[in-house]
């Protein structure tokens, strides 16, 4: 397959760069072989069944852009500084993360990053060192920090700021809103670097709603990367390497999460985050284990699902990973003309816009 198969326009005006007050009352297009059904988020529970279990991705957003400066020895002597921005993409170690930095060409290992205000210390008021340690080929570079564990965790939050989507930030800047904005209500444990999108419908009034529905909820954990932004660069779609994330799912989700299929309830996954973890903690036997560790798994047309039935989640980017995923969902043909659909009838697209209940085809 190609990765042109799975492009499509996408007028400018259909970008969301806010989203809708309240949660809940943004759009939802309902995706089924026998068509497509407009409704509002609110009206999930509708179709839900009792005995069915809502499976949340439960991670946090931490504040993982970080603006700074790259400092190396010149030839002369004198201290050359220049301009950089971080990403933060996965920790590896107490004080060992990799990012994506910019610009990124002449980075070098060895070199220092000086974050936040300039000054001595490696963490005060405001500042925070790192030495590049490796420099990777896809774009990845990895930074030993000069404080470690919850202290650099500290540190992140005070200097960097909510990494907003591109097709956000390139048309405005962050800010305090979106602290709250682009976070789930069921949040808990910090990790991602970007919000795993879906969720960001839900509201206390429809969580309430569901579990009165007879439907229970569950927790997984799935530390969004960075590299859930990047482009798919080559033509043939078996070439593209994912980027890996680290994810988890408890002993007592995965037997809770069995026990729902064996008395014929529906596994129903907000967001392709919760959806990609589950499929990787499940065997070929379709039993759902327990799961501590990375995952790269990229799901395309014609990959067997092994645990998930339903799917909600938001209108994602052409010729991305993540429309290859609900195309391998519901069906590439379905899920094109679905996607006409919403831009012909106004659906707000991306991070902040509006959502899709998918059937699995």
């Amino acid at each position: 397959m190609k990765t042109a198969d799975f492009d499509f326009d996408l007028p400018e005006d259909r970008i969301a760069l806010r989203p809708v007050e309240p949660r809940d009352s943004a759009r939802l297009l309902v995706v089924r072989e026998g068509g497509f059904e407009d409704r509002v988020m609110r009206d999930l529970p509708d179709f839900l069944r009792p005995g069915d279990a809502l499976v949340f991705n439960d991670t946090r957003v931490i504040p993982a852009r970080m603006s700074g400066s790259r400092r190396r020895m010149g030839e002369d002597g004198q201290l050359l500084s220049v301009p950089v921005e971080a990403t933060l993409h996965h920790r590896d170690a107490p004080d060992v993360w990799s990012a994506f930095m910019k610009p990124g060409k002449r980075i070098k290992p060895g070199d220092r990053i000086r974050f936040g205000r300039e000054g001595d210390a490696a963490c005060d008021l405001g500042r925070l060192e790192a030495t590049v340690t490796v420099k990777g080929e896809d774009g990845l570079v990895t930074l030993r920090f000069a404080l470690s564990g919850p202290a650099l965790d500290d540190a992140i939050r005070e200097i960097g700021v909510m990494p907003l989507p591109p097709y956000i930030a390139a048309k405005r800047a962050e800010d305090d809103r979106d602290r709250t904005d682009y976070q789930t209500v069921y949040a808990e444990h910090d990790g991602s670097v970007a919000a795993p999108t879906a969720g960001l419908h839900f509201t206390p009034a429809l969580l309430d709603a569901i579990r009165a529905k007879g439907v229970s909820t569950h927790a997984v954990t799935l530390h969004v990367g960075a590299g859930t932004f990047l482009p798919v660069k080559v033509n043939d779609i078996a070439e593209h390497r994912m980027h890996s994330e680290w994810g988890t799912v408890s002993e007592e989700t995965a037997e809770a999460l069995n026990r729902v299929r064996a008395n014929g309830g529906r596994i129903v996954c907000v967001g392709t985050t919760s959806l990609r973890l589950l499929e990787s903690a499940t065997g070929e036997d379709g039993v759902i284990g327990p799961f501590h560790g990375d995952t790269a798994i990229f799901i395309t047309p014609g990959y067997r699902f092994r645990a998930v039935d339903v799917l909600m989640t938001n209108f994602h980017l052409p010729k991305s990973t993540l429309f290859m995923l609900v195309s391998a969902f519901a069906g590439t043909d379905t899920m094109k003309a679905a996607y006409a659909h919403a831009i012909a009838t106004g659906y707000r697209f991306y991070s902040y816009g509006d959502g899709s209940l998918l059937f699995r085809g």
